[in-house]
């Protein structure tokens, strides 16, 4: 009986021929993203190369009432769905991020709702937000941006991964006022090389207004939150900007584009009468990093 080699067929009968084929025809239908990544998992011990590792902070303080949290989640799940979304993440040098989502309030409340998943496409793209939408909603109290930083930092040494480009994305609606000191550790973070990003949501009227809160929001993201080469931030002042702001800030992070002014609005137009932002790039100098975190309230 001939074997296998000599037969040129296979154990089940099917010529080897026609098997290679198969096997050609499968690879030439992956896309060219997902072969790279199935290439690059292969090599024993090497972190992934993306276009840029995402984290997502998102803040789940007491400030933040029901609709605000539904409305800051869908506009992540909707912008991970926009097709210009996934033109950007496919367009990179490796057509894929990497992206992980957490939420935050105090300094001891920080729940890891997405561990780092790989973006790559519209499959990808839905597992993640599968996974998310799964979540349930949760509020705390306090709100510690500084705790939030602190803990993005430490989701970066997860070592999966490797990238010319690391990103903190902090949405919230009010100033650090527990935990750590603010910028000592803003300025830490940024020195190490990462990106940190804002979505600062000043709604107004707030439901849940207290003497906490503070006016000119997006001026203290400017000066206190935001850092690093190309940082930027987007102001949230209507409910309906939840989705636009959104889908706008991952964009350019993904892109990698750098935004003129640092300080950009979600809608065309001018921008609200409290909060219009000063000073160079938006930022404005006279801001008091430190105030909520004295309890002290000046503005």
């Amino acid at each position: 009986m001939l074997n296998e080699r000599s037969s040129g067929t296979s154990r089940t009968g099917i010529p080897l021929i026609i098997c290679l084929a198969f096997a050609l025809l499968a690879v030439a239908v992956l896309p060219a993203s997902a072969l790279r990544q199935r290439l690059a998992q292969a090599t024993a011990g090497a972190p992934l190369a993306v276009d840029v590792e995402l984290v997502l902070a998102v803040d789940v303080s007491l400030s933040m009432d029901p609709d605000e949290q539904r409305l800051q989640r869908e506009g992540y799940i909707a912008a991970l769905r926009d097709p210009a979304i996934l033109k950007a993440i496919r367009s990179g040098r490796h057509g894929r991020i990497a992206v992980t989502y957490f939420e935050w309030a105090g300094p001891d409340i920080q729940t890891l709702l997405v561990p780092w998943r790989v973006i790559d496409g519209p499959q990808s793209a839905e597992a993640f937000i599968g996974e998310l939408a799964a979540k349930r909603y949760s509020r705390y109290r306090r709100t510690s941006i500084s705790a939030a930083l602190e803990y993005s930092v430490g989701l970066f040494d997860d070592r999966a991964f490797s990238s010319e480009r690391r990103v903190i994305d902090v949405s919230g609606d009010g100033a650090n006022n527990s935990g750590a000191p603010l910028e000592p550790v803003r300025e830490r973070i940024v020195e190490s090389g990462i990106v940190i990003n804002g979505l600062p949501i000043i709604l107004r009227p707030s439901l849940t207004y207290s003497s906490w809160d503070i006016p000119n929001l997006d001026r203290y993201y400017a000066g206190c939150v935001i850092g690093g080469p190309g940082s930027f931030m987007i102001p949230i002042t209507k409910p309906e900007e939840f989705a636009t702001a959104t889908r706008q800030k991952l964009l350019l992070e993904i892109s990698g584009i750098t935004p003129e002014p640092r300080v950009m609005h979600a809608q065309l137009g001018p921008p609200p009468a409290y909060g219009a932002p000063s000073g160079p790039g938006g930022a404005d100098s006279a801001v008091d990093c430190a105030l909520m975190e004295r309890g002290i309230r000046r503005w």
